[in-house]
């Protein structure tokens, strides 16, 4: 089964300590990041696709995936 995530924040370190976690949790980078700016906050906003393959499990829309 393949996963996917959309992981979103503020253009920060946290933020880029999120991608850094998923990717050493077998997470693969999909596609370019992409950038948008708040007018609201003043705050650029980042998103990063993640994919990730699972063998042995079936989806199921309760699963973390985050902790996949």
């Amino acid at each position: 089964m393949k996963l996917y995530r959309f992981i979103t924040g503020p253009d920060d370190s946290a933020f880029c300590h999120r991608v850094s976690l998923a990717l050493s949790k077998g997470w693969q980078l999909h596609g370019s990041p992409s950038l948008s700016f708040n007018t609201a906050t003043g705050l650029m906003n980042c998103g990063q696709a993640v994919t990730k393959e699972v063998d042995g499990k079936d989806y199921d829309p309760d699963m973390k995936l985050g902790e996949q």
